[in-house]
């Protein structure tokens, strides 16, 4: 991080389920922002991500959450909808960065933020402040999401595995089918591994 430059973090959530929206977060923190319970989502506890999520909303000079729904997934790959979400979430953000800090290591410059520059980071989310708060809030709406989900469309355990291909899934996805928000550039091979093509 560059002292005095206005910087947002950016994360996504939920590139490898089955099911559901992959949710991107773009976030823009105050300087020296420090919270003890900051670090990757995916080693938070739930808890602890749920802690945090209003007090990075209230703290955070700008934030964002878009989601990019199964359907455009299949459209354009999980891929370039976890960039273009990111993108997304950048636009919408109330205050325009001079740079962006990417967690992994593929994004594309994109319309009038040719000229911002931005930076990917291979694990950005346990090493800068700001992408690990971009991964909580996408983690935590994205949960949310799928908890609702999981209410509308029973049985395929939503509400425990977010989506992701536990046997559990694999199994109801097998005998019930696949619900409107399943992906179908997702498929299952023989192993019962999903694959992407």
């Amino acid at each position: 991080m560059q002292e005095g430059r206005v910087e947002a973090g950016c994360d996504e959530a939920g590139r490898g389920p089955l099911a559901g929206p992959v949710f991107a977060a773009a976030v823009i923190l105050p300087e020296n922002f420090h919270h003890p319970l900051l670090n990757d989502s995916k080693k938070m506890t739930a808890k602890a991500r749920q802690t945090l999520r209003p007090i990075i909303e209230q703290e955070a000079l700008a934030w964002a959450v878009i989601a990019v729904s199964a359907e455009e997934i299949d459209s354009i790959n999980i891929l370039n909808a976890s960039i273009t979400g990111m993108q997304r979430a950048v636009r919408a953000l109330s205050i325009k960065p001079e740079h962006l800090l990417i967690d992994g290591n593929r994004f594309k410059s994109f319309d009038d933020y040719n000229k911002t520059r931005y930076t990917t980071v291979v694990k950005g989310d346990g090493k800068y402040a700001s992408i690990a708060a971009a991964s909580v809030l996408a983690k935590t709406y994205r949960d949310e999401y799928m908890l609702k989900l999981a209410q509308e469309y029973p049985g395929y355990g939503w509400e425990r595995n977010m989506g992701y291909p536990t046997p559990e899934h694999i199994k109801a996805l097998r005998q019930l089918g696949p619900t409107p928000h399943h992906r179908k550039s997702f498929h299952l091979k023989e192993s019962d591994e999903p694959t992407l093509f």
